[in-house]
């Protein structure tokens, strides 16, 4: 085989689906509400919590909920793409896979080197986010922790290392070392509050809903001193570009479909659920948020629980907060679920060295990947500030999503007459969008994003050329 088609050899959809009813790899124990319940845990965080009030006082002004409703567009329409594939491919993987199924192998190894680097990051990022969290509550109960593990280098005088941000990430790698059904009942509980307490915002909050904070809805363009410009429409677009990173996390499921008790029946629907569930929470919160306080107060750490606390709702406040923290927990399950089980994929085809394809005898997870990822998203949330971390976020998952609607097209064209169990409606326009949006934001990413995101290229384009093609699955066929 030359060198060439080395690089588009690919896994055939038939061989694929024939592998997922024969592989004994995993303990299929998740069920369609576990399922939808990681993907909920993956999109709803810090969109609700923070980004709604923040992007509303920043940028868009009440009209946050329009920002909220544009990024949900974009992110259902690669949602729809995954569900089809979901159903058509349920091999553990997700985009990773499908890639590999459709456009090849180089293409595939791309996207999924891409995705671990991105998932971790987005692991590291929200653990030191719930350190923040959790740091406030211990310091308002009398419980100071030294000063050189409150914070990573840079973020503070004296500080070293974030011990409780590198700690809950090596508990929830613990936790996802044990049987999977243990750490999905876990993970289906935490949500469970986290939804509560949103469903406690919005029906309390609309008793207090004033109209006035609504007005103007797009507050007029203006700009600062700095130069930068806010509000307008333009300043909605700006919004939606950055709450669209909490608009994703129902791709981290699709990764688990050798765990689901009915792949091909429950991913697609959990893909659909968790993203329609938690989209019908951020517009409710979006409008509620900014009509029980006006747009302007809302720029700070903890906007929601502010907004109660102007009403004189201490409770209310004191609920959100407790609520923010462990729900904060099921972000970093899914995440670091998906990341495990990609690293997973890749050495099983023989992309990175199989000691990594090793399942736990006793617990049947991927334990390997799990504590290596445990350790690297320890280490990075310690010693590295949230500013820094969070800027190289978005990317990968981004590429993702052009991946995987362009191959929803490929496939539809290739081999039109594959049983699908759920059919992406309105192809091509729906994958159109998914990957004209994808571009626009990736268009929007800052220049050090590009920077990190080439170098990781560059390190994967290395690894495979230098291990991968030649140690393949599918060079000894």
């Amino acid at each position: 085989m030359g060198f060439l088609n080395k690089l588009v050899r690919h896994k055939p959809v038939e061989m694929l689906q024939a592998e997922a009813g024969k592989r004994g790899d995993f303990r299929r124990v998740l069920g369609l509400w576990q399922l939808t319940a990681i993907g909920i845990g993956g999109i709803i965080g810090v969109g609700v919590f923070v980004l709604a009030g923040q992007q509303a006082a920043l940028n868009a002004g009440p009209a946050v909920v329009l920002s909220f409703l544009i990024a949900g567009i974009a992110s259902a329409a690669a949602a729809l793409c995954y569900a089809e594939f979901a159903g058509l491919i349920p091999v553990t993987g997700s985009a990773y896979t499908y890639g590999y199924a459709v456009l090849g192998e180089l293409a595939a190894w791309l996207i999924g080197w891409d995705l671990l680097l991105e998932y971790a990051l987005i692991v590291a990022v929200v653990a030191i986010g719930w350190s923040g969290y959790v740091q406030s509550a211990l310091t308002s109960m009398g419980i100071h922790l030294p000063v050189w593990a409150q914070g990573a280098m840079g973020t503070g005088e004296g500080h070293v290392f974030n011990v409780i941000a590198a700690a809950v990430t090596l508990g929830v790698s613990a936790l996802l070392t044990f049987r999977t059904e243990w750490g999905a009942r876990f993970n289906t509980l935490v949500v469970t509050i986290k939804v509560a307490a949103v469903a406690l915002v919005i029906g309390v909050g609309v008793f207090y809903v004033n109209p006035a904070n609504w007005v103007p809805f797009i507050p007029e363009r203006i700009t600062g001193a700095d130069g930068v410009s806010h509000f307008g429409f333009s300043g909605v677009a700006t919004a939606a570009a950055v709450v669209f990173f909490a608009v994703f996390g129902y791709d981290t499921l699709t990764t688990a479909a050798e765990e689901s008790k009915n792949p091909q029946r429950d991913l697609p629907r959990a893909v659909l659920l968790s993203l329609g569930i938690s989209m019908a929470m951020y517009l409710a919160v979006s409008l509620v948020l900014t009509g029980i306080a006006h747009y302007d107060t809302l720029n700070t750490d903890a906007p929601v629980s502010d907004a109660f606390k102007g009403l004189g709702l201490h409770w209310v406040a004191l609920t959100v907060s407790v609520s923010a923290v462990f729900g904060l927990i099921s972000v970093l399950f899914a995440f670091m679920l998906g990341a495990s089980r990609i690293w997973y994929a890749l050495a099983r085809d023989g992309l990175i060295p199989g000691w990594f394809a090793h399942v736990h005898p006793r617990y049947g997870t991927p334990h390997r990947p799990t504590i290596a990822l445990g350790v690297f998203t320890a280490l990075v949330a310690g010693s590295t500030p949230i500013q820094k971390v969070a800027e190289l976020v978005n990317i990968g998952v981004l590429s993702a999503f052009i991946v995987i609607c362009s191959s929803v097209m490929i496939l539809r064209k290739r081999k039109p007459d594959l049983p699908r169990a759920f059919r992406t409606p309105l192809v091509p326009l729906v994958p159109l969008i998914g990957i004209g949006f994808s571009i626009w934001l990736l268009s929007e990413l800052p220049a050090i994003t590009w920077k990190v995101f080439l170098i990781w290229v560059s390190l994967g384009m290395v690894i495979y050329l230098g291990y991968g093609m030649r140690n393949s699955k599918l060079e000894k066929l």
